[in-house]
């Protein structure tokens, strides 16, 4: 994803942006669960729901947190498990590049 898809709420609604700052900030920070293992989880989410700029986004923000290749799988094999073939097909598409 190159440019931020939320840039549009700088002018339009700031306080949106704002807000969905805050509260992505507040999901991804770590607690129990260190924010790799976070990402991880939203990736494979986005996978399920077929969002092939999620999931390339987020394995990215995974590995820039520290996730190796095999944990981005093994995220993505959880996601297939749960979900079905469809959460596969929507990985493979965000992962080519």
């Amino acid at each position: 994803m190159s440019e931020d898809p939320l840039k549009i709420y700088e002018n339009f609604d700031p306080e949106i942006r704002k807000h969905l700052e805050n509260t992505r900030n507040l999901a991804f920070k770590d607690g129990a669960l260190p924010s790799k293992i976070k990402i991880l989880i939203a990736m494979a989410l986005d996978a399920s729901h077929g969002s092939v700029q999620g999931v390339r986004a987020l394995a990215n923000l995974a590995i820039k947190a520290g996730a190796t290749k095999a944990e981005i799988g093994e995220a993505l094999r959880v996601a297939l498990y749960v979900c079905g073939a469809g959460s596969a097909y929507t990985a493979a598409y965000a992962l080519k590049e």
